[in-house]
């Protein structure tokens, strides 16, 4: 027992022996220079490119700081769920299982703690979504880790900054450089005076592509946006404001699947958005596992003959690949859309179809509390699947979405804005807004993320 509280008092501030002789870690020098700051420094921000170790980093960090500190307490969090629990909490899980202390702590999928004091000595899973999620914490010994920093909207960011007035509270703030604005924006800029920055460019990494950053390069140049932030780790040089960034639809654009997984596929998905009259167009989309087909537009079509259009495209794909046995159809359902779905069900109904009708109302209640409705979460789940796509490609894997080259596409989807609400909740642009900027309506994008829309409510 000495000797344990021996190691324990060297680890304290020792965080890259740590790494090194109880997680079985190589950190990288970066690492080393950000191990070492949080062991002395309350505020650490780091901003970098894709593909780094962030994620490396972040899990060891929280299980050394559990370790070595009695009754600690470890808040981790991140803007979606799938950030925080798929990624980052799956992380601490793998190297936790590697270590030497894998007895002294218990893994749940919402916590970490120390084993026999569950209540007081433990890390937790929050994500970043009320400012009230992050409040209520005060600990002598407490740390904060924040991923993909750059989405935290800032109510939540000065409720975290709010909760460090322990004697050895820290922060951890790590992420892609994607916005000029906010408290991790300004950490390294005109706040830089009160936190230890760095910066990681994916070029100084062993662990990225150099074959897939050359192509990065060679695509959008150096100087571009998508280069700064995705390679560099530089903040942009213009805002990025939209939802949807441009980079990541034009590389699903040039992306594509093996057939082998488009023609093993059981579901045939069907994007609907109507629109009777006016300028407007309704288009239908299919997509088939992660590749969006080429969508139809048509104009001034009665909400019969939209039915007829999407029940033909549905056969026409279910003849084309065989395996499909199933076709989801989700429409938007607010105005006319409303008679579309009802027209569809009756035609399901009389011929016995193997299709479900989902009715979409972009204005309802989001499920993910991040979002402030439902369109703005349909729009959200497209977006964390192209930048997840862009992040495959990036590291050299496999790609997971293959998309239309069509320029209307993807200026439709790289220009609609989002706005955070008082709430800390992301709002997508209304149509009228983009309309009154000279856009248009977004109809091919609204398809397009119908058809990738995946409600957990289903009925098989």
């Amino acid at each position: 027992m000495n000797e344990l509280l021996k190691a324990l008092n060297h680890y304290y501030d020792h965080p890259v022996d740590f790494f090194r002789e109880i997680l079985r870690m190589d950190p990288d020098e970066w690492q080393e220079e950000v191990l070492g700051d949080l062991a002395q420094y309350s505020k650490i921000s780091v901003r970098s490119g894709q593909g780094v170790g962030k994620t490396a980093l972040e899990a060891g960090a929280i299980i050394w700081f559990l370790v070595c500190r009695p009754y600690s307490r470890v808040i981790a969090t991140a803007p979606t769920m799938q950030q925080l629990y798929d990624v980052l909490w799956a992380e601490i899980a793998k190297w936790l299982d590697k270590s030497l202390v894998k007895d002294l702590l218990k893994w749940t999928k919402t916590k970490v703690y120390m084993v026999g004091d569950d209540k007081r000595w433990f890390a937790t899973a929050k994500t970043a979504t009320k400012p009230e999620n992050m409040q209520g914490f005060h600990e002598d010994h407490m740390l904060i880790v924040v991923d993909e920093a750059s989405g935290v909207a800032d109510p939540i960011m000065e409720a975290i900054l709010g909760t460090l007035t322990g004697k050895d509270n820290k922060l951890l703030m790590c992420g892609n450089p994607n916005r000029l604005e906010g408290v991790f924006y300004d950490s390294h800029n005109g706040d830089r005076d009160k936190f230890h920055t760095h910066k990681v460019s994916s070029m100084d990494s062993k662990r990225t592509s150099r074959e897939n950053i050359e192509m990065l390069l060679n695509k959008y140049g150096r100087e571009s946006d998508v280069a700064r932030v995705r390679i560099f780790g530089d903040f942009p040089k213009g805002a990025l404001d939209s939802l949807i960034s441009l980079e990541t639809v034009e590389c699903a654009c040039g992306c594509t699947l093996p057939e082998k997984e488009i023609e093993t596929s059981n579901i045939l998905h069907i994007g609907c958005d109507v629109a009777r009259f006016g300028d407007d167009k309704t288009v239908i989309t299919p997509r088939i596992a992660g590749k969006i087909f080429q969508f139809k537009k048509y104009s001034k079509k009665s909400t019969m003959e939209t039915a007829g259009n999407v029940i033909l495209m549905c056969k026409e794909y279910m003849k084309k690949y065989p395996k499909l046995k199933k076709c989801v159809i989700k429409v938007d359902d607010t105005g006319v859309g409303g008679g579309v779905t009802d027209r569809i069900r009756e035609v399901v109904a009389e011929e016995s179809l193997p299709y479900s009708v989902i009715p979409v109302n972009n204005g309802a209640s989001a499920t993910d509390e991040y979002y402030a409705n439902l369109g703005s979460q349909i729009w959200g789940l497209l977006r964390d699947a192209l930048e997840e796509n862009l992040s495959h490609m990036i590291q050299g894997e496999p790609v997971t979405l293959e998309m239309p080259n069509d320029a209307e596409m993807i200026k439709q989807l790289s220009s609609r804005k989002q706005k955070i609400t008082s709430k800390g909740k992301i709002q997508l642009e209304s149509k009228d807004d983009m309309k009154a900027r000279g856009l248009g309506s977004p109809d091919i994008a609204d398809s397009v993320t119908l058809a990738f829309y995946e409600p957990n409510t289903w009925l098989y």
